[in-house]
């Protein structure tokens, strides 16, 4: 038998009892819209039972409607304080589709978010709301101003690659069958997202108000949290199992494991002259860190490539606030001095607001080897002499800031 709920009844003080009309049975120009919900949800997030859900993600903040993917555009798009994503695609009931379609399509979305980074999202958050700036950390900081840029960013960037969002999935009222999605959540939860099929059926008063009632019809996370005390300079990541990863998400498994070959590749051709800098392991990402010494390894050379531009390069990062920031904003400072060290086409640039050295070159398409190779032997250069000029450098400012 399907679970079924009886129509609300207002009792107002002293006047007649009324049955509340849902305006999701309406048929024609009355009937609600998946716009509407779209917009209901969008201006008062506090009408989703994310509690009931994923306590993790309460709070979000309204980003945007209609945030365009790869895999087609998110009803609504929005964030917590902390960096975590939250998807809602919105339904209708009583538009018939099939419960793989609508949970796939949702699915779908957070494929595609899993392979950008805080600066991906950024850029298309712009695009969708035709403003400049960082829109993204505006709308969140106008809701929470105390929130930090640099640990944002970083727990954003973070939360897209392990794919830790929450999914939601909301219609307007009950459909014949449709709690069954309960079973197709459970058998294609990953590790790292929640999702949640909500019910909001939406009812008119006499004052001419609307009665939203939330109700949790199906959820599914399956999430580990475990608390440590690691070395100052360290982290955890979480453990998560590769073939689980390349089940649910084979395209970016095959991208993880290009990523990891091209630094392998690089790394064998990479020769340092400084012996106490530290070289990374091949990562599974499109970018690589060589950490200068600085405390907390807040201040690091990034080697990154991008295969769109067919482009590889190295510039100098670090940590807000910290010794390294004051490293590299001191390496800045010096650049007239240490311009002709560097050679190259390195430059002076500002980034993130604030200034840092950069050296980047195109090749072409990176994955024709005799390309890649060229590549490589000058990257390889590039890294080594920005190690050479940096590092000593990084050293002697943090020692100054620190006295």
């Amino acid at each position: 038998m399907s679970r079924q709920h009886s129509t609300p009844i207002l009792l107002p003080l002293g006047g007649q009892a009324t049955s509340l009309a849902s305006i999701g049975y309406r048929s024609g120009e009355d009937a609600v819209s998946e716009q509407q919900i779209q917009a209901l949800v969008h201006e008062h997030p506090s009408c989703l039972p994310i509690q009931e859900i994923d306590p993790t993600f309460v709070g979000p903040v309204p980003i945007c409607m209609e945030l365009q993917t790869p895999a087609g555009p998110i009803d609504n798009f929005m964030v917590t304080p902390s960096g975590l994503p939250v998807l809602v695609e919105c339904k209708l009931w009583r538009n018939p589709e099939g419960r793989r379609e609508v949970v796939g399509q949702i699915l779908d979305y957070a494929k595609e978010l899993s392979r950008w980074s805080s600066s991906d999202l950024e850029r298309e958050v712009r695009r969708r709301l035709k403003r400049e700036g960082n829109v993204l950390l505006d709308r969140v900081r106008e809701a929470h101003p105390g929130v930090d840029e640099i640990e944002f960013n970083d727990a954003l960037t973070a939360n897209l690659r392990r794919g830790r969002f929450l999914l939601l999935i909301v219609g307007d009222g009950i459909r014949e069958g449709v709690e069954a999605i309960a079973e197709y959540l459970q058998a294609h939860a990953g590790l790292h997202f929640s999702l949640g099929l909500v019910e909001m059926p939406i009812y008119d008063l006499p004052d001419g108000g609307r009665l939203v009632v939330p109700r949790v019809l199906a959820r599914t996370f399956v999430v580990t949290r475990t608390v440590v005390a690691v070395p100052d300079g360290h982290s955890l990541e979480d453990a998560v199992d590769p073939t689980v990863i390349r089940e649910l998400d084979p395209d970016r498994a095959a991208l993880s494991d290009a990523q990891q070959k091209f630094w392998a590749e690089f790394l064998e051709k990479l020769t340092l002259d400084d012996s106490e800098q530290g070289v990374p392991k091949p990562p599974k990402l499109g970018y690589l860190s060589l950490h200068l010494p600085a405390p907390g390894g807040n201040c690091w050379l990034t080697v990154y490539r991008s295969m769109k531009q067919g482009e590889v390069g190295v510039f100098v990062s670090s940590t807000r606030g910290t010794a390294g920031e004051y490293a590299m904003l001191q390496l800045a400072d010096a650049w007239d001095d240490i311009r002709e060290d560097l050679g190259g086409t390195a430059k002076r640039i500002e980034r993130d607001g604030r200034p840092t050295i950069i050296d980047a070159k195109t090749f072409g398409s990176l994955d024709d080897a005799i390309v890649r190779d060229r590549a490589f032997y000058w990257l390889a250069e590039r890294v080594n002499t920005f190690v050479n000029v940096t590092r000593p450098r990084v050293r002697s400012a943090v020692a100054d800031y620190q006295g």
